[in-house]
């Protein structure tokens, strides 16, 4: 059975991090590139799903509005 998640990928100084939602339990992927990071994610989900069994999956995926922004310190 074929799963899709939502995968949130963010750009650190250090590269890239990657995590999807939906998926009970600690999962990242990490990388140089966008490509990568989202390659180790796509890896680290099926190792965690074969793993830890299907009910890793949550029925009802916290996926709602998301706000992005940047602040500017004032100090």
């Amino acid at each position: 059975m074929v799963h899709q998640f939502k995968i949130v990928v963010e750009k650190t100084p250090d590269g890239y991090v990657a995590y999807p939602l939906g998926l009970k339990g600690v999962v990242v992927g990490q990388g140089n590139t966008y490509e990568q990071a989202l390659s180790d994610v796509k890896s680290a989900i099926q190792f965690h799903i074969e793993t830890f069994g299907s009910e890793m999956l949550e029925l009802e995926p916290p996926v709602g509005p998301r706000f992005d922004t940047t602040a500017k310190s004032l100090g």
